[in-house]
């Protein structure tokens, strides 16, 4: 259901008058950092956020992030980072470190994401036809981990309904759109809903990222491996010649693999991005590893790990990339970054763009820039 504007602005107010009470009560103390003290506004709202349940608490999120956007208020909530522009896949950053998609599946708030600083905004991931997801509850919090767990199955409102989002955003900056397979197509016809979605999108993304790596739609990592993979990459870079062609530019395709490859398995698709002709890979999705949170709250929860546990294994498959690609396609490195300092080894072991979504509803904006300062410092 729709927020109205003035209700979302009560809400904020709610938050803002709340008595101080302490941030880490009932929560978990042994998240201070130099991040979270750096902004107690948000340290206070995640504390009131985190009483909610996990799936209440993202809409309302979003609902706040996209309010905050529209009256341009998002930019006061925190300093901006520093400039640190880049160009990757031919495309100018003003700086390395984006939002990873699943957190704006239908891009309901880009312009209030933007207006945090990040350099660039992934939303989705989309499908062709609107799909409910999952059973829920579906997002599970351990926050002794800094983690989440989720199972939501590519839920979204379809392309159209992103696509008119995109339209009224105001947004100017670096867009990609992540797309997917909707449930109930056969894994074997696949790539029919990649190409619809990759046909409607094409004309508005910046960049466009294939996700074949999510854990929560059966099926879908086959993709990831052998013939599939190539069937697929070939069939995206015929239809993206057609339509760079139609439309006038080149628009980048990038592939987000899963982090529970081998290393083989990991160099082989680096292959195969090459040979078909990919701009980017993002390293990674999720994992169905349940390393580091064994015996927590939740820990066995279904669906795909996210947050610090993920962190050493999204790094190891970025060096194993880094190696095989040789420099030949960027990487853009998502997994585990809670403080400015893992964004930082991302980009030292051979990643050239982060991307942050379970850190930053830990941390929050300021994770942002703090990111910023830390690969600055690599320079």
């Amino acid at each position: 259901m729709p927020v109205t504007v003035q209700g979302i602005c009560h809400r904020w107010l709610i938050l803002l008058r709340a008595s101080p009470v302490d941030p880490m009560r009932g929560y978990n103390r042994r998240l201070s950092s130099p991040t979270e003290s750096s902004l107690p506004m948000y340290t206070l709202a995640r504390q009131l956020l985190f009483k909610l349940s996990p799936e209440t608490s993202h809409d309302l999120s979003l609902d706040l992030i996209g309010a905050g956007g529209r009256l341009g208020l998002n930019g006061l909530l925190c300093k901006a980072p520093a400039k640190l522009p880049v160009t990757v896949m031919g495309l100018e950053f003003p700086n390395p470190v984006g939002l990873a998609a699943g957190l704006d599946k239908n891009g309901a708030a880009i312009d209030g994401f933007a207006q945090l600083g990040f350099g660039f905004v992934e939303i989705g991931t989309i499908t062709p036809r609107p799909q409910p997801g999952n059973p829920k509850p579906r997002i599970f919090r351990l926050p002794d981990a800094e983690a989440i767990i989720n199972r939501m199955g590519f839920n979204n409102l379809g392309v159209d309904h992103l696509l008119a989002r995109v339209a009224a955003a105001k947004y100017k900056g670096v867009l990609g759109i992540n797309i997917g397979k909707n449930f109930d197509t056969p894994v074997e016809r696949a790539v029919d809903d990649y190409l619809i979605c990759l046909d409607k999108v094409y004309a508005h993304a910046s960049y466009v990222t294939v996700n074949v790596s999510s854990p929560n739609t059966p099926g879908l990592r086959s993709l990831q491996f052998g013939d599939s993979l190539k069937q697929l990459l070939a069939d995206l870079a015929t239809r993206r010649a057609e339509l760079a062609l139609r439309h006038g530019k080149h628009v980048p395709l990038a592939i987000k693999i899963a982090p529970d490859m081998t290393d083989e398995e990991t160099a082989q698709v680096a292959q195969a991005l090459i040979e078909t002709g990919m701009d980017a890979v993002i390293a990674t999705n999720t994992t169905l590893s349940r390393v580091g949170v064994e015996g927590m709250e939740h820990g066995d929860e279904a669906g795909g790990l996210s947050g610090a546990p993920v962190r050493d294994k999204s790094t190891h498959t970025v060096k194993v990339l880094a190696a095989e690609l040789a420099g030949r396609l960027p990487i853009i490195a998502v997994g585990g970054i809670t403080e400015g300092k893992h964004a930082a080894e991302k980009i030292a072991a051979g990643a050239s763009l982060v991307q942050l979504y379970s850190g930053f509803i830990y941390k929050g904006p300021a994770l942002i820039r703090e990111s910023v300062d830390a690969i600055a410092a690599l320079r």
